[in-house]
């Protein structure tokens, strides 16, 4: 940690805001989400159906204004969309917490989802732009301070929601309130404009930026290459802890093993992601990471696979070995591949906008990952009901190692062709 913390101290201030940024953001939001849907449908009584489209609403005004978000920063500024998500944020949460009907919910839950459309890109491409040639340390480190605050925002929502709902909505709203304040007064303005590589073509019609994204070949391939990365590193949130639970069983154990899934995750990214970057970096090119990362992801399903080969105990301490040694390694493997993947990632996407219209790309770059995970994730669970009627526990873990596999392959292969780079475009012949 004392090493990461002098890398944090060698960026400029703007930099190190936006690391603390992203801290906090994590912190509110995962102090909350997580006991959002108990909430709705114990102490407010909502039907199930009702609490899926609370959630589903949220998600879908996130995943589908990624787009918007991105295009109004390249136009706006990022500072701008930075302050504006919080602000939005700040309302949307304590509004969670002090409205009961569903109107009012369903509006508060589409305003949570459309501040982080507005946020996360803008955020993004302000790093990138004041990083510079460190872009890739300074996505580590993002990265750090990312899981960092997925890591405590549960634990402090719990002690929280122990207490009244309220009050953790409430607290949350207060962070954000707080972020938005701080970043008004120390984040400086930062513009698309300001970076090199900008030109007048960025201040053309909405229309026209979207038609340079849309048809840039390569970025369109890596997305959709990358898309296998998130469907892998969410089953930490899905299929993992399901697992867990099918053999360890719904009581305090289960509890205490899913806990241990977020755990390991998360501390392995914060001891580990500068180290591995920086070994990363000095050995092997941004393609060969990529694919060696998404490897990694794909082989963390290879424990959970042998696991199925294994007699299931009836019971005792053999039941509950099997239960959370599997599906641990499997959530620490796919920390690692993250680790090798992600500075990296982030650092492509740069490559491939030509350094143009960063945010623009971040946000179409998520909301076609983020259609990918809900395609994915509907698919897996999918594959865990019929695998488990059929007696087939295998073929799950089976096919998300092929995931893995195949993606990894797609990226070697856009890394041989010279597709994860973005040539320079030609310049004007000079007038006469």
């Amino acid at each position: 940690m004392r090493t990461t913390l002098a890398q944090v101290r060698s960026y400029d201030r703007s930099v190190q805001l936006l690391l603390v940024n992203q801290f906090t953001i994590n912190l509110g939001f995962y102090m909350l989400m997580p006991y959002l849907a108990q909430h709705l449908s114990g102490s407010l009584g909502l039907a199930g159906w009702l609490v899926g489209l609370v959630l589903g609403v949220r998600n879908f005004s996130q995943q589908g204004m990624f787009l918007i978000g991105g295009t109004l920063a390249d136009r706006l500024g990022y500072k701008p969309l930075i302050v504006a998500g919080c602000v939005l944020r700040t309302v949307g949460f304590a509004t969670l917490g002090l409205v009961d009907s569903v109107p009012a919910l369903l509006a508060a839950s589409a305003a949570t989802g459309f501040a982080g459309a507005l946020f996360n890109p803008a955020v993004r491409a302000y790093l990138a732009a004041d990083a510079g040639e460190r872009r890739v340390e300074a996505f580590a480190l993002f990265n750090v301070f990312y899981q960092a605050g997925i890591l405590l925002g549960p634990l402090v929502g719990m002690l929280l929601t122990g207490f009244d709902f309220r009050a953790t909505c409430l607290v949350s709203a207060g962070i954000f309130a707080v972020l938005s304040i701080v970043q008004i007064r120390a984040l400086p303005a930062r513009t698309a404009d300001d970076s090199p590589g900008r030109d007048a073509g960025q201040r053309g019609s909405v229309l026209s930026q979207w038609r340079s994204v849309v048809t840039n070949r390569p970025f369109l391939l890596f997305s959709t290459a990358m898309i296998g990365s998130y469907v892998l590193t969410f089953q930490v949130y899905l299929a993992l802890p399901l697992e867990v639970r099918r053999l360890g069983g719904e009581g305090e154990f289960g509890t205490v093993a899913v806990a241990v899934l977020f755990a390991v995750s998360g501390l392995a990214t914060m001891l580990g992601q500068t180290r591995v970057t920086a070994w990363c970096k000095d050995r092997v090119s941004p393609g060969r990471a990529l694919a060696a990362g998404l490897l990694i992801m794909g082989l963390a399903f290879a424990p959970l696979l042998a696991a199925t080969a294994l007699p299931v105990p009836g019971g005792g301490p053999g039941r509950w070995l099997l239960a959370a040694v599997p599906p641990t390694l499997a959530a620490l493997f796919l920390a690692f591949g993250t680790m090798i993947a992600y500075p990296f990632e982030m650092e492509t996407i740069v490559q491939l906008s030509g350094d143009r219209l960063v945010a623009t790309h971040y946000g179409l770059y998520n909301t076609i990952c983020g259609i990918g995970i809900t395609l994915g994730n509907l698919l897996t669970g999918a594959t865990l009901d019929a695998a488990r009627r059929a007696g087939m526990s295998a073929v799950p873990w089976l096919a998300l190692l092929l995931l893995g596999l195949v993606c990894s392959a797609s990226l070697y292969g856009l890394h041989r062709a010279g597709r994860l780079t973005r040539p320079s475009p030609d310049p004007e012949p000079a007038v006469a």
